[in-house]
């Protein structure tokens, strides 16, 4: 199988903005705010075009510490995405997500990379970063959608050990759906990538597998820690104020 892929120049890469652009036209048609759409291409446009650089200068380092710095920003800004729905970032919110990501997604990493692809050296950039980014990515959206489910139950009155599944499982439907499309309505990301790259589909399939099976048990994982720290840390508080 042919292993070079078509380069996309600068000309072929504006017009992938087309769909971009009547996006932008219907959310100005319908007064959706039209400006949130416009920013956040602007700043993704921004972001890969830094990280394509960023990756570059990993890539050619291949130094243990840099991995391992970049591992922990990741980790960092995706715990601190999460708590976007909640409106209100305190600390201790901060703390119980960065530990609910970092865990369970190092956990999964750690599996991944040595478990599954014996990695040579370890932190081998080039598997180890944009592993991490999918799994990190994955757990940073279980937890901010347990979080905000969980709150809402609290809100309406619910007890908290009945508010637990129904964040649980509200956080779980995304991965879940995606476990019943995967193959029929959508190839995944990595999947068609590798196969545009001239990977053999039986291969690319492998590969996938592996990453469906990560990104599942990031997400049950990382919910399931948030909401388990965060139940323990209102019952210490709980107890706190009536000492």
């Amino acid at each position: 199988m042919e292993s070079s892929i078509p380069e996309i120049s600068l000309l072929k890469l504006i017009v992938a903005f087309v769909p971009v652009a009547v996006a932008i036209v219907i959310l100005m048609r319908y007064s959706l705010g039209a400006w949130n759409g416009i920013y956040a291409t602007a700043r993704m446009l921004i972001q890969l075009l830094v990280i394509g650089y960023v990756l570059t200068y990993i890539f050619n380092a291949e130094q243990p510490y840099v991995v391992l710095a970049v591992l922990l920003v990741m980790m960092a800004v995706a715990s601190w995405i999460a708590l976007r729905p909640l409106g209100r970032r305190t600390p201790s919110r901060y703390a119980i997500a960065f530990a609910a990501v970092a865990v369970s997604g190092l956990l999964t990493l750690v599996l991944v990379t040595q478990g599954v692809l014996s990695l040579d050296p370890w932190y081998d950039p080039r598997y180890a970063i944009p592993l991490g980014g999918m799994i990190f990515s994955a757990a940073m959206n279980a937890v901010s959608l347990a979080a905000e489910r969980y709150d809402a139950e609290l809100a309406t009155g619910t007890a908290p050990a009945e508010a637990l599944p129904t964040a649980l499982n509200a956080a779980l439907i995304p991965q879940v759906n995606t476990l019943f499309a995967v193959g029929l309505v959508a190839l995944p990301g990595m999947m068609t990538g590798q196969i545009l790259a001239g990977v053999e589909p039986l291969i690319a399939v492998r590969y996938q597998i592996v990453v469906m099976c990560m990104l599942f048990g990031v997400t049950a994982l990382s919910a399931a820690a948030y909401l388990v720290l965060a139940g323990r840390f209102a019952i210490a508080t709980a107890h706190g104020r009536r000492a």
